[in-house]
């Protein structure tokens, strides 16, 4: 019975609310990766005589890649993750925010509010659809089933109000604020293991002048191009996933601040025109 009521009291939300298991597209990811790695980078069209096991050909930039070793299918697999999780995040906040601009929104919901017509800001809330229209649309029916009560006080039909307000709110942030987290960990995990990479490729490089007995400044500038490839790919996943994350998280910023001064407005017009 209260998982019944639960589900009639929450609003309806947009046609896509994002993908719930990320876990499946960092596996597909890490699938492209191996794929790409093997067949793209390791081709042997890109190393001498044809065989992986040599060095690359000169100015080959895809069989330098390869020669960084195991990492960089890791790297890779962060870097598509970040990629795909970028996009489902845009679709997802993108349909959260609704059909209309936020501010033209929430500026004729005030404007219905301050003319006392609920009926013309519940048509807004249902054009406009999204989460702040879902919340304003729960809070308004809250609003009129507080209208009608009379054997509550002010005080109470009003924190009733700002309750509902809450809740709605609770139940429509988690959608916006899903997948975030996965692009706030690759942000540092990109560049550690691209320095993780790194290091493996310097010490084989090292080990590999060390066993034959001199010193070869060509291979190990090889070496060393082909450890750094695993630092700059980490680099660039590190950089995309800070600017995806930064970029989401203020765009939920200002969603947020849509809701809490769409909410204010609908307690205080009650407050003001109640007894």
């Amino acid at each position: 019975m209260e998982t019944s009521n639960q589900q009639a009291k929450a609003p309806k939300r947009g046609s896509f609310t994002g993908i719930k298991s990320a876990g499946l597209v960092i596996l597909v990811c890490f699938v492209i990766a191996l794929c790409i790695f093997h067949f793209v980078f390791g081709n042997p069209a890109n190393f001498m005589n044809g065989d992986p096991a040599n060095h690359p050909l000169p100015g080959n930039f895809l069989g330098t890649i390869y020669k960084g070793g195991i990492v960089v299918p890791v790297i890779q697999t962060l870097l598509l993750t970040v990629i795909a999780l970028s996009f489902e995040r845009y679709f997802a906040i993108g349909a959260a925010f609704g059909k209309g601009k936020l501010p033209r929104f929430v500026r004729q919901i005030k404007d219905a509010l301050a003319a006392g017509d609920f009926a013309k800001a519940q048509a807004i809330c249902d054009k406009q659809r999204g989460s702040v229209a879902n919340v304003v649309s729960a809070t308004l029916r809250k609003y009129a089933e507080m209208d009608k009560e009379s054997s509550l006080a002010k005080e109470q039909r009003v924190a009733a109000i700002q309750q509902e307000l809450e809740e709605a709110t609770a139940l429509e942030m988690p959608m916006m604020e899903q997948n975030l987290p996965i692009l706030a960990t690759i942000t540092t995990l990109g560049t550690l293991m691209g320095l993780l990479g790194t290091v493996l490729g310097m010490i084989r490089s090292f080990a590999a002048l060390s066993s034959a007995g001199g010193t070869d400044s060509v291979a190990l500038s090889q070496g060393i191009s082909e450890a750094l490839i695993n630092t700059a790919f980490g680099i660039l996943t590190g950089a995309l996933a800070v600017i995806s994350y930064n970029y989401y998280t203020t765009k939920i910023d200002k969603l947020t601040y849509s809701l809490d001064e769409v909410g204010f407005s609908i307690v205080q017009t009650f407050a003001a025109t109640h007894k």
